[in-house]
């Protein structure tokens, strides 16, 4: 049974850095994926043009089976009130009806991700939503790797893809987004990106690697 995957991308770019490899590999799998773009940059700034164009790259480039966006304003997410946001995001998943989630971390240290993973979780319970199976937060350099120091708020991965095949595709995608990749020590650059995946590949003992934190699981 091939799955349907949704990545909830609180920023065009999140579902590169969060789970960019583990989605080409899904693909490569056959899986459906699905891309939830939660924010948008103003139609009355100079760089809404290229903004899109890189999208409709990214799109292109990970062969996304639907690309999905709230059109909320990018930076002000909790401007919007939780029932709103939460509507939003409930009607692509029904739509989409995934099997895999992937969200932000609940304790990105921008506010605009952890407002997205509370309306997005409320989205997951299993007698309104059935078919959602697995429940994973991803890693995204420069937002989780800043959340404070405490443990109730540390990202602490318990589950891992195998992304060796994958990785300098993935990064390949990143560079699309041409203001979002900078130099070491910036974070996501193509160095930390490789630097990360490095790490996490020692953890689970293969090359390169993504990790996540698995929330729920449906058996």
């Amino acid at each position: 049974m091939k799955n349907k995957i949704l990545v909830v991308a609180v920023h065009p770019d999140d579902e590169t850095l969060g789970c960019g490899g583990t989605l080409l590999k899904h693909k490569h799998d056959g899986d459906e994926i699905y891309w939830l773009i939660c924010t948008k940059t103003d139609e009355n700034s100079d760089y809404y043009t290229t903004r899109e164009n890189e999208i409709k790259q990214a799109s292109d480039a990970y062969k996304f089976d639907g690309v999905f966006s709230l059109g909320l304003n990018t930076m002000r997410v909790d401007e919007y009130g939780m029932r709103e946001l939460i509507g939003k995001v409930s009607k692509v998943i029904s739509e989409v009806k995934p099997n895999i989630i992937y969200l932000p971390f609940k304790s990105d240290v921008h506010s605009d991700h952890r407002k997205i993973f509370e309306a997005s979780y409320s989205c997951t319970k299993a007698f309104r939503y059935p078919f959602i199976k697995k429940i994973y937060m991803m890693e995204i350099l420069s937002e989780t790797e800043f959340a404070p120091g405490l443990k109730e708020d540390a990202f602490m991965p318990n589950s891992f893809v195998d992304i060796s095949n994958y990785l300098d595709k993935k990064i390949e995608i990143m560079k699309i987004f041409k203001s979002e990749i900078g130099e070491h020590p910036f974070p996501r650059s193509e160095r930390n990106l490789r630097a990360l995946a490095t790490l996490r590949g020692a953890t689970c003992g293969c090359e390169y690697a993504e990790s996540f934190m698995l929330l729920k699981e449906i058996l």
